[in-house]
């Protein structure tokens, strides 16, 4: 089935560089059986959309989940980029619960079979949603420009960026709101690709996240680097389940209008379906 696309607003938060309520554009793949629907909800990596992850998409509507994902906002092709949506990164989640009301409001959503699947840091918002939370004192050492900050070729200079529109007493406290809770006990399970900022998150934090969690990476992956993003997702999560997809495989493998000569995408396309039918 072909995905339904809308602009929604959230009237609880405010566009950035704008006025108005926060617009968010999704994309829902409705299901066509009867019944309350297992549901799966999708974040694109930085700077992309939710196009991206059709590939992925695609075969989990047609094992009869409900799909939908949402173009993050300041964050997005779709969009425009603007540094809060690179920067204050609990936004995310935020958007995905958002989604998740307004598919309950609007189609028959089982609430006990709703799960997450995210690219890059889109996997940290899925993360996020199961609980994962935003160490405040690092964040706040990288908007202070003391460490730094991991590569964004989508917008390099985005901590400068970042500094020149905010004051100290004012990135002081971004960095305080970016590290509150926004987990959603909706979502029962996870699925991870090439996940991000895995190295500004609390242990403590992952490691009381209950439900289980795919993980997949590629070894040659030089934006995301599985050790200090991947790996520490995968031995902080009490019940992943998680693997290399290639000793030869970059990050962007997982975007569904790159070349996939070795049918990686398929191939995690199948673990997902088969996790999220065991899972939810």
């Amino acid at each position: 089935m072909h995905p339904q696309t809308t602009l929604l607003y959230d009237p609880t938060r405010t566009r950035w560089g704008g006025d108005g309520p926060r617009p968010l554009r999704i994309r829902v793949w409705p299901r066509t059986q009867p019944g309350p629907a297992a549901t799966v909800l999708l974040s694109h990596g930085t700077g992309g959309a939710g196009e991206d992850l059709d590939w992925l998409a695609q075969p989990l509507n047609d094992a009869g989940f409900l799909v939908a994902s949402v173009d993050h906002h300041g964050n997005s092709y779709q969009d425009e980029y603007l540094v809060e949506g690179f920067t204050l990164v609990s936004e995310r989640p935020r958007d995905m619960s958002f989604l998740l009301d307004h598919l309950v409001a609007t189609y028959d959503v089982d609430l006990d079979r709703v799960g997450g699947a995210g690219f890059s840091l889109g996997g940290y918002t899925v993360a996020a949603l199961l609980g994962a939370q935003v160490d405040a004192r690092v964040v706040a050492a990288l908007f202070a420009g003391h460490v730094p900050a991991p590569a964004v070729p989508e917008f390099p200079d985005m901590i400068a960026a970042l500094r020149s529109s905010y004051s100290d007493a004012q990135l002081a406290g971004l960095a305080e709101s970016t590290a509150l809770p926004v987990a959603d006990p909706r979502l029962r399970a996870g699925v991870l690709l090439a996940p991000g900022i895995g190295e500004l998150l609390t242990r403590d934090s992952l490691a009381r996240i209950d439900a289980p969690v795919l993980i997949r990476w590629g070894d040659q992956d030089d934006i995301t680097p599985p050790a200090g993003n991947a790996q520490l997702y995968a031995a902080a999560l009490p019940r992943s389940q998680a693997r290399s997809v290639g000793s030869d495989v970059g990050h962007y493998v997982f975007l569904g209008d790159r070349e996939d000569p070795t049918g990686v995408r398929d191939a995690v396309a199948r673990d997902v379906v088969a996790f999220f039918d065991e899972n939810l």
